[in-house]
């Protein structure tokens, strides 16, 4: 959904509890419907998360929160007509005769008692509806109370330390390049951190795995040390691990100081590797408590750090960041083939090597999406299916817990709940779309969807300045190009606009010539110009936006 029905609950709840809702429900009558609505919103607001988290194995609540979701923007809709009648009043007080006129295009009739009897049907219609929906929560076992940010996220498998080096495909360079840093001096560091980064399903995992297994590194350190961190930055959990990847079994019973000392003790003069893999930490104060622990070592010690965030490798890292690529197209294409073959097997069959050529560019150099594609093709040799997975987007093809998209979302679910909704509205631009920042906060300004600064020298502006340096930090953007001190352009990997298409479902839609559109959209995006515009739109009720291609684009 381009934006979660928790999302457009607090929206709601803005404009309820608004001055300008407030003088509205007075002066026209519907103050018991408006309070009541505001009431019930917030009921099922405080079920959202749980029932947003748990919607993707439960088909009722995956129905029950789309059902929520038609009848909040429709009440928004309604309040948002109520504030353009303020608007259009306070217009009149100004301007007098010439605002009239502008009351009358917008009006939907001349009447003001007509008008004001439709807004209140409308608003006792939503209300009502909003009711029947809240009775069905109550049958969903859902629990109340719980805030952003304190859900429960599905993490990644763990992960181990071996990688058989003839699975791993046109990651050799990579590798000698980060041995040189393990094998580099830092002058006045007994411990130095090196940050891979790059978006999930690139091969920063496998990458480690291949450096430290590799014989010069195993013969370098004297000891070595493998810990999956994932979401749970403790570090009290971290002693554990490091303690068990080092010497096998622990007392679990061992008090917080007996750990310290026992690991202490163990780094003491020994050069040690240790890979921190699959960090999301942005809490430097935890990072520096463990930190402290690891300082001990002799000089020449190093500790590879796995993530997706920048923010996270500049927090930790003491060397530069090594920012890892996709690969070649070439070396996708060995890897697809392995993976969607049986040994031997492709010479049989050339019509669908050359398909699998094709299937292959939509992965963009990112390994697990080529290893996702050919897992759904392994062995099968119909060609009907080949061209299934080559013509249709990654996003609308099955997906099993830890392929590309799943994984991604990984890194989505990590997000705060404000850049959720702003990353979500992002999937109705094109692939390979240029983003200027100031065309995206514009944007994401005109759909209400930018927090309220913080303090009063910050301009919305600002705030929308801010939540695109996080989720280019997060890799959710990439190729940032800073062309003047306020203006800077920036595009989404093929695969991130995936992960997009697949949150907004059907409610954004890119229109071409041949596009059948969802009565449910609520977004579009006209790529080519010259389409008849009306005939597309005429069927279309609950349509938000309308984008125009154009250098420029043109927002309505």
């Amino acid at each position: 959904m381009a934006e979660t029905a928790y999302g457009v609950t607090v929206k709601l709840l803005g404009l309820l509890g608004s001055l300008t809702c407030q003088e509205l429900s007075l002066a026209w009558g519907v103050r018991n419907d408006l309070t009541e609505l505001e009431s019930t919103v917030s009921a099922i607001k405080a079920v959202l998360l749980d029932a947003e988290e748990k919607q993707a194995s439960d088909h009722r609540l995956n129905h029950w929160l789309g059902e929520l979701k038609d009848v909040l923007n429709d009440a928004e809709n309604v309040l948002d007509e109520f504030h353009c009648r303020v608007l259009q009043k306070e217009a009149m007080k100004r301007y007098g005769s010439t605002s009239k006129k502008v009351c009358h295009f917008f009006s939907s009739s001349n009447n003001p008692l007509a008008f004001r009897f439709e807004m209140a049907n409308k608003i006792k219609g939503v209300r009502e509806r909003v009711d029947d929906i809240a009775d069905k929560k109550d049958k969903l076992n859902l629990a109340e109370g719980l805030e952003d940010g304190n859900i429960t996220m599905h993490q990644r498998d763990m992960t181990h330390s071996f990688v058989h080096p003839s699975s791993v495909i046109g990651r050799d360079e990579d590798k000698e390049n980060l041995i040189r840093l393990l094998m580099h001096q830092d002058a006045g560091r007994n411990v130095s951190v090196i940050p891979i980064v790059g978006i999930g399903g690139l091969g920063k995992t496998t990458l480690a795995k291949l450096v430290y297994n590799d014989e010069v590194v195993v013969s370098h350190f004297q000891l070595r040390m493998w810990v999956c961190v994932s979401e749970n930055f403790n570090v009290t959990r971290l002693i554990k691990e490091i303690l068990k990847s080092a010497v096998g079994t622990i007392d679990e019973n061992l008090s917080v100081d007996q750990l310290q000392i026992r690991l202490r003790k163990l780094l003491e003069n020994e050069k040690f590797l240790l890979v921190l893999d699959d960090i999301w930490n942005e809490d430097r104060n935890k990072w520096i408590e463990l930190e402290d622990l690891l300082l001990s070592s002799c000089n020449g010690s190093k500790i590879i750090v796995t993530t997706q965030n920048s923010f996270v490798a500049t927090i930790m890292g003491t060397a530069p960041t090594y920012n890892l690529d996709g690969l070649i197209q070439e070396n996708c294409f060995s890897l697809f083939v392995k993976l969607a073959f049986k040994e031997g097997d492709e010479n049989q069959y050339p019509n669908l090597l050359q398909i699998g050529r094709e299937i292959v560019r939509k992965c963009k150099g990112v390994p697990l999406a080529v290893k996702t594609l050919a897992g759904l093709l392994y062995s099968k040799v119909d060609e009907g299916e080949w061209k299934y997975v080559r013509d249709n987007e990654i996003w609308n093809l099955e997906q099993k817990e830890g392929d590309i998209l799943p994984a991604l979302r990984l890194s989505y679910n990590q997000l705060p709940f404000h850049l959720k909704r702003c990353f979500a509205y992002c999937s109705l631009f094109p692939k390979d779309h240029v983003f200027t920042n100031l065309q995206l906060i514009q944007f994401w300004m005109a759909h209400g969807i930018l927090q309220s600064p913080v303090n009063e020298n910050q301009e919305l502006e600002d705030v929308g300045d801010l939540y695109i340096k996080e989720l280019l930090s997060r890799s959710f953007f990439q190729d940032l190009d800073v062309q003047q001190i306020c203006f800077h352009t920036f595009k989404m990997h093929d695969l991130v606009h995936d992960l997009a298409l697949s949150i907004a479902k059907g409610e954004c839609s890119i229109v071409t010539k041949d596009s059948s559109i969802s009565t449910e959209v609520c977004h579009l995006f006209f790529f080519d110009n010259d389409q008849e515009v009306t005939t597309q739109l005429e069927k279309l009720s609950k349509v938000r936006t309308i984008i125009f291609e154009t250098k420029q684009p043109v927002l309505i």
